[in-house]
């Protein structure tokens, strides 16, 4: 009688066995419910959890905390996938968030939240009169910067709700789908995005994106950073190096670049020795006229490089707390904003003042207006082609 038992218990077992391991399986579509919730009741940073904690058009809103072994922590909302805060320490070990942002998630639900921290797309940065030729067909975008296109348009990857599928103590990853014809872009457009922060005090972004037809794709992340913390004045202080010989030169204020690859040499936007940001931002230059100060694209040089093979964009550093951020990327280009817009009104984490150039941005990207400029790199994506792109913030102290 036992043998003939032990069989059948073995082979109900192994049925059993699979039932279980098939259910544990899921799509890289679905969110996990452990997912769906955030990682902290309270940051590190002291931002709250059911403060960004919310539904909208019906999908759930919820914010996310990443660390590693040195103390670091990113929060993220995965309402146009922001970086809400960044702690990083100072020559003393001193930690501080270097980022813009606010304390809650109703402030990035108006005007656009400023674009503080978010991801970009479909096309990070402007197109000259909101529209592109592709094989002799012309698509028209939204103008939403005069007579321009910006950022991807009114409703742009910033202002919609994206899936979490992936999430551990250092690591998250964000994915959508951007319908055919979104903003007037051609083609489904599948985008991931990956966040880690590493324990070489990295923050790590990895841009994917494939589509069905042939289209634009010019992503970026658009975090505003002060390195003596956000919040504490203005970072003409900084001081900034920019890898690059060459600028693209803008045709006026609405910052279009005329196509020209013009040298820094004899030029305010000369950062290949570092200096002050402040030490030519008010300069009468004609270029520092139109927008107020630096908001240009810099043409990066090919090296040098690190050990995975990206350039080095940029390096700032704040001389006080002795904090350095280098920017690697595999671009061509980067974006230099010193906050000219900023009024010195806008109200953010800690009940902080935001200072009329209290932040600047390293966007790295392709150039501005890519698509109506022939001689710039292109930024067609094809079908059976995967569009990626790496961006890595990467910070140290000086000694």
């Amino acid at each position: 009688m036992k043998n003939k038992i032990r069989p059948k218990l073995v082979l109900l077992m192994i049925i059993l066995i699979i039932i279980s391991s098939c259910k544990e399986k899921r799509s890289d579509n679905q969110i996990p419910a452990d997912l769906a919730s955030v990682s902290t009741d309270t940051t590190l940073s002291g931002l709250q959890a059911t403060h960004f904690t919310d539904t909208i058009n019906s999908k759930p809103v919820g914010l996310y905390v990443l660390k590693n072994k040195n103390g670091l922590e990113a929060t993220f909302t995965n309402y146009g996938q922001r970086l809400i805060s960044l702690l990083v320490p100072d020559k003393n070990g001193r930690f501080e968030d270097v980022v813009l942002g606010f304390s809650s998630l109703e402030p990035y639900t108006v005007g656009r939240g400023m674009f503080f921290g978010a991801v970009v797309g479909r096309y990070g940065n402007r197109i000259a009169n909101g529209s592109f030729e592709l094989d002799g067909v012309n698509f028209d975008l939204a103008r939403n910067n005069g007579p321009n296109h910006l950022h991807g348009g009114e409703i742009g990857f910033e202002a919609v709700v994206w899936e979490v599928d992936s999430l551990t103590d250092n690591h998250i990853r964000f994915r959508r789908l951007s319908p055919d014809m979104e903003e007037g872009y051609p083609g489904n457009l599948e985008v991931v995005v990956r966040y880690t922060l590493t324990d070489a005090n990295e923050l790590e972004i990895s841009y994917e994106a494939e589509t069905d037809k042939k289209t634009h794709v010019n992503l970026t992340h658009h975090s505003y950073f002060n390195l003596k913390g956000a919040g504490n004045g203005d970072i003409t202080d900084h001081i900034l190096y920019v890898n690059a010989d060459h600028f693209t030169p803008v045709a006026g204020k609405g910052l279009i670049p005329t196509g020209e690859l013009r040298p820094v040499k004899g030029t305010p936007f000369d950062f290949l020795e570092p200096k002050l940001i402040g030490k030519e931002i008010d300069s009468d230059y004609e270029q520092m006229q139109f927008g107020g100060g630096y908001d240009h694209n810099f043409v990066l040089n090919d090296s040098p490089t690190n050990a995975s093979g990206l350039v080095l964009a940029a390096r700032v550093t704040e001389p006080k707390s002795g904090r350095v951020m280098e920017v690697y990327t595999n671009e061509p280009g980067v974006q230099l904003y010193c906050g000219n817009f900023m009024d010195g009104k806008t109200v953010g984490k800690k009940e902080k003042i935001y200072a009329h150039r209290g932040a600047l941005c390293l966007e790295t990207q392709h150039f501005p207006n890519s698509p109506n400029q022939q001689n710039f790199p292109s930024t067609i994506l094809e079908p059976g082609e995967q569009y990626n792109s790496v961006c890595v913030y990467q910070f140290k102290t000086t000694e």
